[in-house]
């Protein structure tokens, strides 16, 4: 027979209202009663009806993220961490975690949107990539529906907790380096210009690019769409050029990937005569040949912080901070080494 909860309050001596509000984390129960009823109902075996618990409480029991883009961008290794950092902070919380995708900006989008609102299905969303006007922002204020953001920018503007991810500053280095190499001709491949992460990627690359008094060339900027097959024609046009750049600066690891396999048809030697380097710090990118320098962003733990942002901002528990901020860091290979 299972164990149910009136079978754990009874071996605690407590009442089922206080072994309950303890295993929902509300306040008003202390913490060694609450740690109490954790180590009682992992001694018995104990599982929470969700059933029970969402009449109760009136919620769903579940955390909503869309992914913003196609089905084929599971296969993205980026994605893939941080959804998995997204299942397991939600697994720890015991909330179940909906996942489905779609296009940006799309009517599907929106109509997905609409409908776990409106029919409850999840209690609060995350968002993920920002847009510059980002209508799902207004959507869920509007709403009144909880959310959490991950965001390349200080958005104070945006009325939600955050997880901030300083990609500037990490871009800034980058191109540092790159100049240091002694490269005059740096190219940006970036994402699709409606996002903040290419703003702010590429705020980063004019910053430098100005500090060194190097002017900007609108012809060695091009916009991508963050995958390989995107990286791999961009890549190709720039180092078509009559004067090619000596470096390609690309937006994310997917595009980089793109752009070595050009760099490789065309003879270039890569790392000497052509540098390369990603954004995102995908495993994947120690492998190459030769390895790619990159800026590795830990995907699986923001997945996990933007995930205990949202269950707190959900359950309206007591936090510390409603900004986590995070700083990239530069690794630098064999791709961009003269």
């Amino acid at each position: 027979m299972p164990v149910t909860i009136r079978d754990l309050a009874r071996h605690l001596n407590l009442s089922i209202t206080t072994v309950s509000r303890a295993l929902d984390g509300y306040t008003d129960v202390s913490e060694e009663t609450r740690q109490r009823v954790i180590a009682a109902a992992r001694e018995l075996g104990y599982e929470p009806s969700y059933a029970a618990r969402q009449l109760r409480r009136r919620q769903a029991g579940a955390l909503g993220y869309i992914l913003p883009s196609g089905p084929s961008q599971f296969s993205d290794p980026y994605s893939v961490h941080f959804i998995t950092g997204l299942c397991d902070e939600a697994s720890t919380r015991q909330v179940d975690l909906v996942i489905s995708s779609a296009a940006p900006g799309s009517e599907q989008e929106k109509r997905q949107y609409h409908h776990w609102v409106q029919t409850r299905r999840v209690d609060g969303f995350v968002l993920n990539r920002l847009r510059m006007e980002d209508w799902r922002v207004a959507y869920l204020t509007q709403n009144r529906i909880p959310f959490a953001v991950v965001s390349p920018v200080a958005s104070g503007e945006i009325p939600a907790p955050r997880v901030e991810v300083q990609d500037r500053r990490a871009m800034e280095e980058l191109v540092a380096h790159l100049i240091e190499q002694g490269h005059r001709r740096i190219a940006y491949i970036g994402g699709p210009a409606y996002l903040l992460l290419d703003r702010e990627r590429q705020a980063g690359y004019r910053e430098v690019l100005a500090r060194a008094r190097i002017a900007w060339n609108p012809q060695l900027v091009v916009e991508g769409d963050l995958t390989e097959a995107g990286g791999y024609r961009a890549a190709l046009n720039l180092l078509r050029l009559s004067q090619p750049p000596t470096a390609l600066v690309c937006c994310n690891d997917l595009t980089a990937l793109g752009a070595l396999r050009a760099a490789r048809e065309l003879q270039f030697s890569i790392g000497s005569e052509l540098a390369i380097s990603g954004f995102d710090g995908l495993k994947e990118t120690e492998y190459t040949h030769p390895p790619l320098t990159t800026v590795a962003r830990p995907a699986y733990e923001i997945g996990r912080q933007v995930c205990a942002l949202l269950h707190t901002a959900v359950n309206r528990l007591p936090v510390e901070e409603q900004v986590i901020v995070i700083q990239p860091e530069l690794i630098i290979r064999a791709s961009t080494r003269g």
